[in-house]
């Protein structure tokens, strides 16, 4: 079995597919150093670009012994596949799930100051606003196909609302065009949004994950308003197809153990991100059920990239 016992030499690297020192990164690294116990020396490799697909290529195409495993995100293992015309790798075949890691809600902010001048003060108020000004509100997002711009359509489709999209070179553009006006509303990850939320410039409305978020107490949910209405933003681990169970299983045992200690749950929450463990079956069976759900919210959008 390759995955070795305490004490052997080879360290484990864990490719995350996205630049260091973003809410994917970070909770990587706190879980590395978490882990180091039970597994060795865990290595955080970045490997990014586009849009995560060369990171988790590189996953796809490493050796199936524990020793090369990688993070899964919404947009690597289930938005990429529907909106590139080809990708590098098949994400339903090439991947076996380790556990899930983290679930951030997403969150329909408006600018605070644009709110109060058009009285928008609830999901009900922008909505009847985008009724009444057909054409006048427009929303930005980190990209094409980003979360927030698929988050975006799949409101304007459930509310039967018109408004422009703009897109941005990356959700940290989008979220500063929102505090200059430039855009009326974004929905953005919490972790992205909250600093701005605190200091009163934006004001949020709804998140969009199925029950309310601990983190923005008293904000109703859009399933609230648009029952089955669920977008959440999550990273897991995977590793190569083909990994034999008993080394999948000592993964699985290593990491959900981490991300139960007291300690993860604190350095997590700073950064409003909830740790979440699951089986190496459920972390599967939720990226098939991701997949498809977003084949349609994509197909939806028209949203390409080639």
């Amino acid at each position: 079995m390759a995955l070795h016992a305490q004490g052997s030499s080879a360290p484990i690297r864990l490719v995350v597919p996205y630049a260091p020192g973003g809410p994917l990164d970070v909770t990587s690294r706190v879980l590395a150093e978490r882990v180091r116990d039970s597994l060795g020396t865990v290595v955080v490799d970045n490997k990014a670009g586009a849009g995560g697909n060369i990171g988790a290529d590189a996953v796809a195409k490493a050796a199936p012994d524990g020793l090369t495993i990688g993070l899964a995100a919404t947009a690597t293992h289930a938005v990429n596949p529907w909106l590139y015309s080809r990708m590098p790798y098949d994400a339903a075949k090439d991947f076996a799930g380790i556990t899930q890691m983290v679930r951030v809600p997403n969150v329909l902010v408006v600018n605070a100051a644009r709110a109060e001048q058009l009285k928008i003060n609830t999901v009900a108020d922008l909505i009847a606003y985008a009724k009444k000004n057909p054409a006048k509100l427009n929303y930005g997002s980190g990209g094409n196909g980003s979360a927030g711009h698929l988050a975006g359509e799949m409101f304007k489709q459930k509310a039967g609302i018109y408004a422009l999209h703009i897109p941005y070179r990356g959700a940290s553009p989008a979220q500063l065009a929102l505090l200059a006006g430039e855009v009326d509303y974004n929905i953005d990850n919490l972790a992205a949004a909250a600093p701005n939320i605190r200091a009163g410039k934006l004001k949020a409305l709804a998140v969009t994950s199925a029950q309310p978020s601990p983190m923005l107490p008293g904000v109703p949910t859009l399933a609230q308003t648009f029952p089955g209405f669920a977008i959440d933003t999550w990273w897991g681990l995977v590793a190569p197809a083909g990994t034999p169970k008993p080394v999948i299983d000592k993964l699985n045992k290593a990491f959900t153990d981490a991300l139960k200690a007291p300690e993860t749950k604190a350095r997590f929450e700073a950064l409003l991100a909830e740790p979440v463990s699951s089986t190496p079956e459920q972390f599967d069976a939720f990226m098939a059920a991701e997949r498809a759900k977003y084949q349609q919210v994509v197909k939806a959008s028209g949203a390409k990239v080639d």
